[in-house]
């Protein structure tokens, strides 16, 4: 593989890694790109796949110290029944419950998403229904903080996540939107939203695994797969951290208007 072919590879890193923590679809763009620029990409599922590891990877790496507190505090809340363990006991199964309704849409579902993943008119229109969704919440601030959340809470939250494995709906975008019409503050907003990302991002992965082992001339995908996966896991820290910035801030107002704009160029000349 020459060298213009891996670094088509790190671009689409970089956008994914750009957009995923974003509320602007990274599934979305990296079609968007490839149709773009006419991109002929081998294996597009397992690439995705594994830039989308690189973005996990960032966002573990980000939260790091917030997970091992929330994993040791639940086996302490279990062994102990302490207090001061519970709040983050509660909030690892919210992140379970979270979780479910995505994993099961997930496996039901996943032959017939994967059908119309590359049809990018569809993703036009998911980027203009994103763009009413985020004009609708922009200027929404919410009350509860994260020990107030609820179960119910959880699982609205968990079937916008679900609704983003449609192609263009972002999974970020989806879940904030969720969080907020639940009255959520906006910096629980984006916690939870990461946090749900971890587990879905490790299901992906290790479903893909054998489809990845099995994939014929895996051997030469090698080298751009682990460069765009780098690539992926860098911009994914930093855009992270900057969407975190955007949200105390409160100006989701600029992805709403973006992703509009977006919408209507991808659904009038792609």
């Amino acid at each position: 593989m020459n060298v213009i072919k891996i670094l088509e590879y790190v671009f689409l890193g970089i956008i994914q890694g750009f957009t995923e923590p974003i509320p602007i679809s990274s599934s979305g763009h990296l079609l968007i790109f490839k149709k773009l620029f006419n991109f002929d990409m081998l294996n597009d599922i397992n690439f995705e796949i594994i830039v989308n590891f690189g973005s996990f990877l960032a966002i573990l790496f980000l939260y790091r110290k917030e997970i091992i507190k929330i994993i040791t505090d639940f086996f302490g809340f279990i062994k102990t029944k302490k207090q001061c363990y519970k709040e983050n006991y509660n909030y690892a199964w919210l992140i379970v419950i979270g979780t479910i309704p995505a994993g099961i849409l997930g496996l039901l579902l996943k032959d017939k998403i994967d059908l119309i993943s590359d049809n990018v008119k569809l993703v036009g229109i998911a980027l203009l229904i994103t763009a009413c969704a985020l004009f609708l919440i922009k200027d929404m601030k919410g009350k509860k903080e994260k020990k107030e959340l609820t179960y119910v809470d959880a699982l609205v939250v968990g079937l916008f996540q679900a609704v983003a494995l449609f192609p263009g709906i972002s999974r970020s975008g989806a879940t904030v939107v969720g969080a907020m019409t639940r009255d959520f503050k906006r910096p629980a907003a984006v916690n939870y939203s990461f946090m749900l990302y971890l587990p879905i991002s490790v299901a992906t992965m290790v479903l893909g695994v054998k489809d990845l082992i099995e994939t014929p001339g895996i051997g030469q995908l090698v080298l751009p797969y682990t460069f765009g996966m780098i690539a992926s896991a860098i911009i994914t820290y930093f855009s992270a951290k900057w969407f975190i910035d955007i949200m105390k801030k409160g100006k989701l107002g600029y992805f709403s208007l973006y992703c509009l704009i977006a919408g209507i160029l991808v659904i009038l000349f792609l």
